[in-house]
Order: C-alpha cells, then structure tokens, then sequence
C-alpha cells in the first residue's frame, strides 16, 4: 500500500510502508542483539573460573567467531535448499540451546564446545535474515530497511551489556540462561508470526539463483566485500581489542575511559544509521557508501594520532559517524544485486565472510603491529582498508536502479548500468 506521500527525488517514493515481516525481523533481531551483551560481560569471567589463563577464556570468545566463519558456505545453501524461514528460526533455536547449555557448562571444554556449536545457529540465523530483507524490502525502501536492521542490533548491543553487568552480581551463570529464554522467545515469534506469510515464503524453484561467480562478476559486489571486510576489520575487530589497550597504555587512562570510547562510537553510529539509510533510497547507494569510508578513513587514522582523551573520543565519535553512513547503503547495494525475488544464500553468505575475515585477522595483524612498530601504524593500516574499499567504490556503477537488478535476480556483465528510462527522471 502506497500513501500520498511525494515521490522522493530521483523517484524513490518515500511513501512506501514496510511490510510487517521486516519489523517482525528487526524485533527479532533486537532479541538476539540484547541477549548477546546480556553474556558479553559474563563470558570471560565465567571462562576463567574453570582456572585457565586469559588466553584460554579469549578462545572462548575467537571460537564463536571461527564457527561463525567456517559454517557460512553451509548456510548459504542450507538457505538455497530450504528457504529463509525454516532456516532464520532453527539458526536463533540453535543458539539458544547452545547458550542455555552453557548455563550448565561443568569445565571449560564443555563451555568451549557449548558457545562454538552457536556460532552454527549464528551464521544461520544472519544469512537468512539478511535474505528475507533482501526479499521483502520494496526496491525503494531497502536502505531504509537495512537502517531499521542495523539499529535494532546497535540499540541490543548498547542496552544488553547494561543488563548483563547488573546479572553478573547475582550468577555466572545467569546471562546464560537469560540469553537462551530471549532466543527461545525470538525464535518462537518469528515462526509464529511468520509461519503464514505468503511474502515470507519460499520463492518458487523456477526462480533462478544468483550464484556467487556471477555475483563475482559485478565490480560493485566486490567492492561491497571490500567494504564489508574494512568493517569487521575496524568495527568487530581492532575497535574491541586495540582501542581498550591504547586508552590505557598509551593515553594512560582507564578502562572505564575505554568503554565510554566505546559508547561514543556507537552514539555516532546511532545518530546516521537511519538518516544513511534513507539518503541511500533517494540518492542512491555509492554516494552514502564514499561519504562513509572518506569519514571512517579520517576517524580511524585520527584514533592513532590522538594524544588527549577529549581528541580520541572526537575521533571514536568520527568513526562511528563513518560506520553508520557506510553499512546501510553497502548492505542494500547487495540486495540491489539480488534483486527481490532473486535467491542468493551463498551470495549473502560470501558477503558475510567478508567480515568476518575482517574481524578475526585485524586484531591479529594490528596487534603485533602495535607490539613491533607502534600504535599510530596499527592504526593507520587499519585506515589502510578502507582507503583500498574507497578505491574499489570509485571504479563500482550504482546499483540503485540498476538494469542488472531486475526481478528475475540475475546480474548483468554490469549490473550497475543505469536504466535509461529511469537515467532520464
């Protein structure tokens, strides 16, 4: 249903409302966001009470990751074979028997094997989402809707950690357990309510997929991993492991001073995510994606540079202004590349991966950065990405629009050649 609302410019109508299966799977999502930072504070401390070292207890966390990383191809055809939905609620059902177990975890093997057998259901659970707001997003709307996605997990990121801290007082164990009855939950409103949706259901077999070459194919896909791989680089990687260490070994603060860098960060994210999202469904993807990574390189670089805790905060603040103009528009130029009725887990699940490489070899590779050379060239590589992401977007077409995005979801030499009809508005 269209409202009277004025078309936007460049012809993105901006009256188009949402179909209730995308707020279904951005309340969902919230679910699964805030339970994590439920177990966020918990997890270390309850890994180091089993008597291992603190590189023992940061496996715990690296397995979920590696997990997640490895059993991405799997859910990428998984999603193929059997749809979004099926996959979408058995992937949150997974990790919440998985948390859930945790609660009951006996050694830290236990504990070990209990939180990587989530990182299973995570993956099944992100790549199916991510499809069905690939398919039930108006062409018009998909930034906006990829915005409303992005914000559901920041605002569950932000809120949860809050909550855990106050569990932990009480029980290890207790996050745990929290974390599973939020995913049980989620699990159940999404097959619920989604159980009936004929938007929701699965597209006929003579629809063709989107293969992962022919994503390939596309010059802005690749830019898309490109960019997506300077995100988990920078935002899941080095912000989490490098930022606390410089806050207090080289500006000599604390680490009560490293999480309000933290929280800036997100409050710059916060404060774009919706407005990118929007900007991206009226003027198109690759401007929001270029302003993004322009800003990211700034902030980043500037992070390394800082020599007072006010300048530092200023760049988080940079930096997550730069995150969040970036990942609307770079998520809803690869459903653009899909189309809304074409079928492309394993283009989704590729896409993914991107970032999760990003997140598990940045920290690595800037922590001995750091050891050997220095902050500021930790820092300043981690920069680096997005420069060779910008580069890539430069040479990319705009995808808004584009002839290759019709709705039989296949990809064109060059998906991003202009409609002429629409090149002509």
């Amino acid at each position: 249903m269209r409202s009277a609302m004025p078309t936007g410019a460049g012809g993105a109508d901006t009256g188009t409302r949402l179909p209730r299966e995308i707020w279904i799977l951005v309340t969902g999502s919230f679910i699964v966001a805030i339970g994590m930072g439920i177990v966020s504070p918990a997890l270390p401390a309850f890994a180091t009470s089993f008597d291992v070292g603190v590189t023992a207890a940061s496996f715990i966390v690296s397995a979920f990751a590696f997990m997640r990383l490895a059993f991405a191809p799997a859910s990428g055809r998984l999603v193929a074979w059997f749809g979004e939905r099926p996959i979408y609620v058995w992937g949150v059902t997974i990790v919440g028997v998985s948390s859930a177990a945790c609660a009951f975890a006996d050694s830290y093997w236990q504990l070990l094997v209990f939180r990587a057998l989530g990182g299973t259901g995570s993956t099944m659970f992100t790549v199916s989402v991510v499809a069905l707001l690939v398919r039930l997003s108006p062409p018009d709307q998909r930034g906006r809707a990829s915005g409303l996605w992005a914000t559901s997990f920041l605002l569950g990121n932000v809120s949860g950690p809050i909550i855990g801290s106050l569990l932990v007082g009480y029980s290890l164990r207790l996050p745990f357990l929290i974390y599973g009855a939020a995913l049980f939950l989620a699990a159940f409103v999404g097959w619920l309510l989604l159980r009936n949706s004929t938007l929701a259901a699965p597209v006929k077999d003579d629809v063709p997929a989107v293969t992962v070459r022919e994503a390939l194919g596309s010059r802005a896909y690749r830019a898309a991993l490109l960019s997506n791989f300077s995100t988990g680089w920078a935002v899941f990687g080095v912000r989490i492991a490098l930022i606390p260490l410089f806050v207090v070994e080289a500006l000599h603060s604390t680490q009560a001073m490293a999480g309000v860098a933290l929280s800036v960060f997100a409050v710059g994210n916060a404060a774009v995510i919706m407005m990118s999202g929007r900007l991206s469904d009226l003027r198109g993807r690759k401007p929001m994606v270029l302003l993004g990574l322009s800003i990211s390189v700034v902030g980043t670089a500037a992070l390394g540079f800082s020599s007072s805790i006010p300048v530092f905060l200023v760049a988080s603040l940079v930096a997550g202004v730069g995150a969040g103009l970036l990942n609307p528009a770079q998520n809803a130029a690869v459903a653009d590349l899909l189309g809304s009725k074409g079928r492309g887990g394993p283009v989704l699940a590729a896409f993914q991966m991107s970032a999760d490489v990003g997140a598990i070899v940045g920290p690595l590779v800037t922590g001995m950065i750091a050891d050997a050379i220095s902050y500021q060239v930790a820092f300043g590589v981690t920069a680096l990405t997005a420069v060779l992401a910008l580069g890539a977007w430069l040479a990319a077409p705009e995808t808004r629009g584009a002839r290759g995005t019709t709705e039989v979801g296949h990809l064109d030499e060059d998906p991003g050649t202009p409609d002429p009809e629409r090149a002509a508005k």
